[in-house]
């Protein structure tokens, strides 16, 4: 029976797709439909600007918007501290494979 990591199968991942174009993206904003949720909440936002007895909702519709960034830079943040992390444990992963092998042809 073999033990080692030669005899184990390692999952291959599918490649990301590539990010829509600008085209592919109006494309679609022109085939939604009008009662499209993020339609509606963008015809409503406009039509709320014109009225002055809604900027305490366009205000919280700023912070919201604010806070939605700070948490996408944050994430982004961390997705290169994961990708670093990962890189690290691989490399671990090959020294403790390595130094498995070793063991083995000493064995021997």
């Amino acid at each position: 029976m073999n033990f080692g990591s030669k005899g184990k199968k390692r999952m291959v991942l599918p490649s990301r797709p590539d990010p829509p174009t600008v085209e592919q993206i109006m494309e679609d904003a022109n085939r939604a439909y009008l009662n499209d949720p993020v339609f509606t909440v963008l015809h409503e936002s406009a039509r709320d600007l014109n009225s002055s007895s809604s900027n305490s909702e366009v205000e919280v519709r700023y912070l919201q918007s604010r806070r939605y960034i700070e948490l996408h830079e944050r994430l982004q943040e961390e997705r290169g501290h994961l990708s670093r992390r990962r890189n690290e444990l691989r490399a671990a992963g090959e020294s403790l494979e390595h130094s498995v092998m070793e063991v083995k042809r000493s064995a021997l």
